[in-house]
């Protein structure tokens, strides 16, 4: 790990540019203990600084850690964050918007990990966002991966919550790996176990899940087993998801793609189909979501064993190179990416590894 006296300055704007910078810095500066300073916030998305549920980030950080922040208020393009001690908990977060609770649980997952304790989280807002990673996603697809690792994340779905609305509700009991994360290897996704699709419109027509699911059995000649319909309460919404999960031995992949005010349902099958044939057509084993949300805790696993680790991922955005910039910015870690071509598709290989202190 590098100096906890160093003071670490990001700029806001960089890469990518949207809130991932601050949530990264934010769960590093409490895995590690070092201060940070951020200018230029979100300076690249329309609405610069912190929103709603970007200011619930940071206040949940505050609390996690008794940290000592300035300029923790809406609107606000710039944020210094002196952290404390991180503290395993009961812990209740509210967005009180449709903002992402997903987003919450991704900054305080990290240093929670690393407490010498377990924690449950309480958190409300958005489960299912287009801008966030959804619920189910992080059930069937990270999870898992979090528990290769060594700690342990069991995550329960009170309530969906859809955009505007908001009104979710989900639960995390985060228990820490004994003697510090693994590294591991993510190189290819295995034989094939299972594929499915789920459809959930709470407070919508029955005719938009039953049109979604035939229009999306036409493209994938699924049967009718492997089409279903969620239950949902219909105060829950109204909110439409159509999601496509994909079992293998080593991970799943879960995409979505969700319905909105004049888009056919139609459309909504072809966006979650198109998702489906990008990531069939490519060897990579993790999609590009996926890809993102593990670079964290393998980095985290990697500098605190000395020990490298590897996955492949069907893309490379912009968004997960500069998650890694972040990364190197606290951790004494590396991240090396190459594309590699084969019959079977092409992926990219991102490898972890030690830094040279």
């Amino acid at each position: 790990m590098n100096n906890k006296n160093n003071l670490i300055e990001l700029d806001g704007s960089h890469g990518e540019g949207g809130g991932q910078i601050l949530r990264t810095a934010l769960a590093l500066s409490m895995c590690t203990g070092m201060p940070l300073r951020i200018e230029r916030i979100r300076a690249r998305r329309t609405k610069p600084g912190l929103m709603r549920q970007h200011l619930t980030c940071v206040l949940a950080a505050q609390e996690v850690c008794g940290a000592t922040v300035v300029g923790a208020e809406l609107g606000s393009q710039a944020l210094e964050f002196r952290p404390g001690r991180v503290h395993a908990g009961d812990y209740r977060f509210a967005v009180g918007t449709a903002g992402s609770c997903t987003l919450v649980l991704q900054t305080l997952l990290p240093p929670l990990m690393l407490a010498d304790a377990p924690s449950r989280l309480h958190l409300s807002g958005g489960t299912h966002n287009p801008m966030a990673p959804p619920f189910h996603f992080l059930q069937r697809s990270f999870a898992p991966l979090i528990r290769r690792a060594g700690a342990e994340l069991d995550l329960t779905l009170r309530r969906h919550g859809f955009f505007p609305a908001g009104g979710g509700e989900i639960e995390a009991l985060i228990t820490p790996a004994e003697g510090g994360l693994r590294p591991f290897d993510l190189l290819e996704r295995g034989a094939p176990l299972d594929a499915f699709a789920e459809v959930i419109a709470p407070a919508l027509p029955r005719g938009v899940a039953e049109r979604e699911l035939e229009a999306l059995a036409r493209l994938t000649s699924w049967d009718a087993s492997q089409l279903r319909t969620l239950p949902a309460r219909q105060n829950e919404g109204p909110g439409n998801a159509l999601m496509i999960t994909l079992a293998h031995e080593h991970l799943t992949e879960v995409f979505v793609a969700f319905g909105e005010r004049g888009l056919a349902a139609e459309d909504v099958a072809r966006m979650a189909f198109a998702e489906l044939r990008s990531y069939q057509s490519s060897a990579g084993a993790a999609g590009q979501h996926l890809a993102d949300q593990l670079a964290l805790p393998l980095a985290l696993a990697v500098a605190g064993s000395g020990r490298p680790a590897a996955f492949t991922c069907t893309e490379l955005t912009e968004h997960s190179r500069t998650n890694f910039s972040v990364i190197e910015r606290f951790l004494d870690v590396r991240f090396d990416s190459r594309l590699e071509v084969s019959r079977a598709g092409n992926a990219w290989r991102v490898d972890v590894l030690p830094g040279s202190a």
